[in-house]
């Protein structure tokens, strides 16, 4: 019985400092994402979570919470415009297109028959 409760408060431990170190990556992120502190502020908090960490965390969790939010917010939200804009790039062409582009490339001489036909097909299938 007394390895039961040794293995769940090991599990419970364990539980928290991850929960910590993901804590600590995510302001060590928001630090370096945040544009309008300077670099000397930035250093002091680094300097800070590593002098006192539990309470430096804290501290910043409650401070600067709400613009931590803010940030990952407009990171979410300019990663997904840019994986929109990339799905809108390459699926917005159709194989017509890619078989009157290596048409272009044929009629410029810079395809041969052979690449042109190969392209073609692939275009197709």
């Amino acid at each position: 019985m007394d390895t039961f409760w040794d293995w769940f408060w090991l599990m419970v431990w364990w539980f928290f400092f991850i929960a910590y170190l993901i804590l600590l990556f995510h302001i060590v992120g928001d630090l370096f994402r945040d544009r309008q502190t300077n670099g000397w502020l930035k250093a002091l908090w680094i300097v800070a979570l590593i002098v006192l960490p539990f309470l430096t965390a804290l501290v910043y969790v409650i401070a600067r919470g709400k613009g931590m939010a803010e940030r990952q917010t407009k990171a979410m939200a300019e990663a997904k415009e840019a994986t929109d804009e990339y799905i809108r790039t390459t699926a917005g062409r159709s194989a017509a297109d890619d078989i009157a582009q290596a048409k272009a490339l044929y009629d410029a001489g810079v395809l041969d028959e052979r690449e042109y036909t190969r392209l073609k097909e692939k275009a197709l299938a």
